[in-house]
């Protein structure tokens, strides 16, 4: 018999009892110890855990709320002016909540001066410049007009979802500010490719490769600028400070119009600061209104496309 059985057996009933409370004591503390340090471990799991989800929600947050940067460059009247050989008129980045500052020399010597709102989503937009897009071309290269054009984005709703009309007009911002002699060319491009409302519109990469296939330089600039949408919060701020809301809900035009109109729509275009109430889609009627407000004199043939 071993000296341990006979350590056992020489113990009283009492010590033995009290022997095994104390190994069961011992039994509960080590089991407790044990719980604790699993309970410590699950809380510092979590712990990590939610830090870990408080860190990338920041990094999402920070990501995609940026601090509005300053508007596109060459557009400090929320428009950019485009005069002979479809040169466009340089003028500084402002900060996107800056009142725009209004074009002056325009409509001087004879030059007729005209000014078009519109959205790259608005189907009479598009039927506009499928109509005249020529002729004003000719009369910007020629010298005989400028144009001063003003993207918007008032279409949004029927894009589903996509934001189409402030896409594209950031797409021109981005042209306006990185490559603003090309600016016409992309202008037509995007017209030429307009999709119908109630669709998605193009895609960012479709937006990229209407810069291509209108040959704007700087698109190694000009794609990123697409792609992070860059010009966005200049887009609705400058959205914004065309049109306003009267009394009756209704949007309105904020340039002064001859004769005053009280509701603004797409596209608005001015001629020497008078609005250009004809058909969109009758390039000899738009031609005839230009040349009235020319000062010069009506053709004699009235067939013919008159020419300021």
């Amino acid at each position: 018999m071993s000296n341990t059985e006979s350590g056992d057996q020489s113990l009283s009933k009492n010590q033995k009892r009290d022997a095994a409370r104390e190994k069961a004591r011992e039994l509960r503390e080590a089991q407790k110890k044990k719980e604790r340090r699993r309970r410590w471990i699950i809380q510092g799991s979590i712990v990590a855990a939610v830090i870990a989800v408080v860190v990338i929600v920041a990094l999402v947050i920070t990501n995609s709320v940026k601090p509005e940067g300053p508007g596109p460059a060459n557009m400090a009247s929320d428009g950019i002016v485009i005069g002979e050989g479809l040169v466009a008129q340089r003028t500084a980045a402002r900060p996107v909540d800056a009142d725009p500052i209004p074009s002056t020399g325009l409509g001087e010597n004879g030059v007729v001066d005209i000014r078009i709102y519109q959205d790259y989503f608005c189907p009479i937009c598009g039927a506009f410049e499928t109509a005249n897009g020529e002729q004003i071309r000719s009369w910007v290269d020629t010298g005989v007009a400028t144009i001063e054009i003003h993207p918007v984005a008032i279409l949004d709703n029927y894009s589903l979802g996509t934001k189409y009309s402030t896409r594209s007009a950031n797409a021109a911002a981005c042209v306006a500010n990185f490559s603003p002699d090309n600016f016409f060319d992309f202008n037509a491009e995007l017209f030429a490719n307009q999709p119908a409302e109630q669709t998605e519109g193009l895609t960012d990469d479709e937006l990229k490769a209407l810069v291509a296939s209108a040959n704007v330089a700087n698109a190694s600039q000009i794609n990123p600028c697409i792609d992070e949408q860059t010009f966005t919060p200049w887009v609705t701020a400058a959205t914004n400070r065309a049109v306003a809301v009267d009394e009756d809900g209704n949007l309105k035009i904020v340039p002064i119009t001859d004769p005053p109109t009280t509701q603004f729509g797409t596209p608005t275009i001015l001629v020497n600061g008078v609005r250009y109430t004809g058909g969109v889609d009758d390039a000899a009627a738009f031609a005839t209104f230009v040349l009235q407000q020319s000062g010069a004199e009506s053709p004699t043939d009235p067939t013919e496309t008159p020419v300021p």
